[in-house]
């Protein structure tokens, strides 16, 4: 009788102590209906569309900027060239130019040294030039 009693009790205790766990693990989302479930949703994902609609924006700036640098710098390469190829004593020789975000690399061979300084001169006036190097040698026999 004994035993009865006591299995009675732990049956209670373990059945008051389910009740209190799943008194302490309710979400409130048991007790939405599946209209607020469903706003919920939605919002959230209005949340997630509007941050990728940010991340998209800012990675097309990002390319802009990026598509525009090049640009300018294929336009800075063509002007001094052009400018190169109209000089007299600059025209027979091959000059590279290499142009990377505005800074200008002029590469190849000069007359001498006032021809030399004359293509770093010309190319330092093309708009949209920041810096020149000049890593032309000067060769008389080119």
């Amino acid at each position: 009788m004994k035993r009865s009693l006591y299995r009675g009790t732990a049956i209670a205790l373990t059945g008051v102590a389910m009740l209190a766990s799943l008194a302490a693990c309710q979400r409130p989302e048991a007790d939405q209906t599946a209209g607020q479930k469903l706003d919920a949703a939605v919002a959230r994902v209005e949340q997630q569309a509007g941050e990728v609609k940010t991340d998209i924006k800012q990675a097309a700036a990002a390319a802009t900027d990026k598509v525009k640098g090049t640009a300018s710098d294929i336009a800075i390469t063509a002007e001094v060239n052009a400018r190169l190829a109209r000089d007299a004593q600059l025209s027979a020789f091959a000059i590279n130019v290499e142009t990377n975000a505005g800074r200008v690399v002029l590469k190849g061979s000069a007359p001498d040294l006032a021809a030399r300084e004359r293509a770093r001169s010309l190319a330092a006036a093309v708009e949209g030039v920041h810096t020149v190097e000049n890593k032309l040698v000067i060769n008389a026999k080119s």
